[in-house]
């Protein structure tokens, strides 16, 4: 009965061993992957931020023979920032491209935050990813003390679930741009009716707005002024900026415009219609939010008032009551 004890306490202690030894063996390979992807994106970008130090250097040799004026860059400027976009940049290439062009339409819509681009934003989304993946798999391994299978299948969530973290911060992005531009949208509209019953041009009056006012909207009125210096058609560059913006209110505007354009419409008449109808469209909104004020206020009150009127009203009341049933 010893001999039978002994060996079944050998056996349990050979499966306990093997136990640990599989699970410091699958989360030493998990992490070496990781450090492996992280190192091949920074390898795959070093040869490029080299030229671009280069052609850095060349230029600023070019552009001034003295260091006089010359302002240093900070060691941020010129050695954090190019690494955190050289391993942005890395990360970005590993991840699949079939939704570039709607990344790229979205960073429009955002109006480029931090001059990123899309390799930009696909290495963040591949960075929180990885992040994720590391936090689920160190929280389950290290504090729940989970099985392997269960470290793997929380990491994977991790990761898909911090991939979209980026998303999320884009998205919000878009929505207070775009809220900037719809509240900023009437006020220009005065302003350009100004300028133009004072006799200047339409172009004449958005490059004055753009240089005298500086927003969103102003931002894209210049954009737009650039494509036409380029060639661009008014029309064509009147669509792209409703294209790129997708604001109800702007598309309306646009839409009157390119009628007016091939009707031969005064634009100074159009400019005065569309200043009072988004007049009273931003007061019709306005009400709107008003009128939906008393009914976002029902749970405000049903959580933290009513109780505190129940509390003071009945409070008092509750001794006598008890009292009263306690003798029955």
């Amino acid at each position: 009965m010893n001999i039978q004890a002994l060996i079944e306490l050998f056996l349990s202690a050979i499966e306990s061993a093997q136990t640990s030894v599989a699970t410091s063996l699958y989360a030493a390979i998990f992490v070496g992957i990781a450090f492996l992807l992280v190192g091949f994106g920074l390898f795959r970008e070093y040869r490029y931020w080299e030229i671009q130090k280069r052609l850095r250097a060349v230029k600023a040799s070019t552009t001034s023979n003295t260091t006089e004026g010359i302002e240093l860059e900070s060691f941020s400027e010129r050695v954090l920032i190019p690494m955190g976009r050289s391993a942005l940049a890395g990360l970005g290439r590993m991840t699949p491209g079939s939704n570039l062009e709607t990344l790229r339409q979205q960073l429009v819509m955002a109006g480029n935050p931090n001059n990123l681009v899309v390799i930009d934003l696909l290495g963040m989304k591949m960075l929180t990813g990885i992040l994720g993946a590391l936090l689920a798999g160190l929280y389950t391994f290290v504090v729940a003390k989970m099985p392997m299978i269960s470290v793997i299948s929380f990491s994977l969530c991790g990761f898909l679930i911090a991939t979209y973290i980026p998303n999320f911060w884009l998205k919000g992005k878009i929505k207070k741009r775009r809220e900037e531009m719809r509240r900023a949208l009437p006020n220009a509209l005065d302003m350009l009716t100004t300028m133009v019953d004072a006799g200047l041009g339409f172009e004449m009056a958005l490059l004055r707005l753009s240089d005298r006012w500086h927003n969103a909207l102003t931002q894209e009125f210049e954009r737009m002024l650039n494509e036409m210096n380029m060639g661009v058609r008014r029309v064509e560059a009147l669509r792209n900026l409703a294209e790129r913006n997708d604001i109800d209110e702007l598309r309306t505007f646009v839409a009157v415009l390119i009628q007016a354009d091939s009707l031969g419409i005064s634009v100074a008449e159009i400019l005065h219609t569309q200043s009072e109808q988004m007049r009273l469209r931003r007061r019709q909104w306005i009400q709107e939010q008003a009128n939906q004020l008393p009914i976002k206020m029902l749970p405000i009150i049903a959580m933290f008032i009513l109780p505190a009127l129940f509390a003071v009203i009945l409070g008092p009341a509750i001794p006598v009551l008890v009292d009263t049933f306690s003798g029955l």
